[in-house]
């Protein structure tokens, strides 16, 4: 039975969560406010641990941000043989399902297969009856496989010329900066202190435990927090985090947003480009297009979309989609992201493991990178089971299956997932509930109006005057964090 914790709890102001985390000695000081570090934290703060979360940016400013927001099992993975994977994460969809279900909104994709393709129509026929059986949709969810007909009333527009048919099966949709808000409120309900914009600049050992040199970016300030266990997860940042054994390759996936009365769409699409898989995602009356997946040969940063990028993507699908002519005009917004994946020179970045790694190579010291978004819950555990058995005290049963994050069941999600409605209310409650300390804190990720608004600057405009009224931002302060926003994602370059 699913019980409903008070998720109530407002988070602590920011100078008490900064004095709690340097006041002694903590259990686990976790770096990185991702996914993977935000399911640490609550997973471990539920099993009664002393936790501190520390995040160098925003929560979620990262890869888990800026992914392509999909939950599922990862049908190209079964090409590549890595089963274990597909149903690993087939099977924490469904964990997903239950205790995040206001963000899991069932989508279904359509996968075509056109002669001459990588992927015949035989193949992808034996792929999601294996995907079904590894992942274990609902029964209305079950795969079914579709002649040409059909595949053009599900998605109209697709290239006729040598289509044999497609098969349709189920992932599902998310928000996944929201997602990593809420496992953040609900760790901080279970007592975890976390906060933004505090950056790990040194470590050492000290006796049983470590010593960490903070960073309040906010401030400037310098502090210092003691640990018994430090946590690496700092996503594309977690190779050059001190102490760090991993080694990462990290490679960049870009995202479009164009209007869905430009691809009218009811299910998402299957892209191919030769062996790559890209998709049309319905979002709202929006459709996501991606991702591309090229190396990054430079330091994590901030990545951008450039105009190979963009084109790069069109071009994919104006092959599926011959008359659908988009063109640069036609993209609303977009982000671009990075995977941390573990370091692996052989074949090209689609071919690298989407597996993750846990390394212990220091008393008191856990590395994890790698992964996916919906494997988060999967990797916290494995992580915090390693905790345990460091910090002794008997063992205490993950409950991260069973709690359900804030908003699960009282919200339903909304159609496609949309941004809530532009109102005052909803900047108050990021900025009182969910740590929000910048104008683009609200506008990219707890609300999401960048991306899908076209009047994105004049919505900016308000939220900064809302702000002002509940941060005490002056005149100077509200133009500087205009300009920020304006500077967080520049055109595509």
């Amino acid at each position: 039975m699913i019980r409903h914790p008070d998720h109530h709890v407002q988070p602590p102001d920011r100078s008490a969560a900064l004095a709690v985390i340097r006041a002694g000695m903590l259990d686990v000081l976790v770096v990185g406010g991702g996914i993977v570090g935000a399911g640490i934290a609550r997973d471990a703060a539920l099993r009664g641990r002393s936790v501190g979360l520390v995040e160098q940016a925003d929560f979620a400013s990262g890869t888990s941000g800026r992914s392509s927001r999909l939950l599922h099992g990862g049908l190209r993975y079964l090409a590549q043989g890595r089963l274990r994977l597909v149903r690993q994460a087939g099977r924490e969809k469904q964990v997903l399902r239950r205790i995040a279900g206001h963000l899991h909104l069932p989508l279904a994709f359509v996968f075509p297969a056109w002669q001459g393709s990588p992927w015949p129509l035989w193949k992808l026929r034996a792929g999601v009856r294996l995907y079904d059986l590894l992942c274990g949709p609902p029964a209305a969810e079950s795969s079914t496989i579709l002649d040409a007909d059909d595949a053009l009333r599900l998605a109209p527009g697709l290239r006729t010329s040598g289509l044999r048919g497609a098969v349709r099966y189920f992932d599902a949709l998310t928000h996944d900066a929201r997602l990593v808000i809420d496992t953040l409120r609900s760790a901080a309900a279970a007592g975890a202190v976390v906060v933004n914009a505090c950056r790990l600049e040194w470590a050492e050992r000290d006796g049983d435990g470590w010593c960490c040199g903070l960073r309040d970016t906010a401030s400037g300030a310098a502090l210092t927090a003691k640990a018994r266990c430090v946590v690496n997860a700092a996503g594309p940042w977690a190779d050059r985090i001190p102490h760090s054994r991993l080694r990462l390759r990290l490679t960049k996936g870009v995202h479009l947003v164009v209007d869905r009365s430009r691809l009218p769409l009811a299910e998402a699409v299957v892209m191919t480009d030769g062996p790559r898989i890209l998709f049309a995602i319905p979002w709202a009356q929006r459709v996501i297009l991606g991702t591309t997946d090229t190396d990054w040969p430079g330091p994590p940063g901030e990545p951008r979309v450039e105009a190979g990028d963009r084109d790069e993507v069109l071009a994919v699908v104006n092959r599926c989609f011959p008359e659908a002519g988009l063109g640069p005009a036609d993209v609303l917004s977009c982000w671009a992201g990075l995977r941390p994946l573990i370091a692996d020179r052989r074949g090209g970045p689609s071919d690298i493991s989407r597996a993750h790694r846990i390394l212990s190579s220091e008393p008191g010291w856990i590395d994890v990178a790698g992964g996916k978004l919906t494997t988060y819950r999967l990797m916290a555990g494995q992580v915090v089971d390693l905790l345990e058995r460091r910090l002794g005290g008997g063992r205490v049963a993950c409950r991260t299956a069973d709690e359900p994050l804030p908003g699960c069941p009282d919200e339903p999600p909304r159609a496609g997932l949309e941004p809530p409605e532009v109102h005052e209310d909803v900047v108050r409650r990021a900025v009182r509930q969910e740590w929000a300390l910048h104008l683009d804190d609200v506008m990219l990720r707890r609300a999401g109006w960048h991306y899908y608004r076209p009047d994105r600057l004049e919505i900016a405009g308000r939220v900064a005057g809302w702000m002002a009224r509940e941060c005490g931002w002056d005149q100077i302060r509200q133009a500087a964090e205009l300009d920020r926003y304006r500077g967080v994602f520049s055109p595509i370059e």
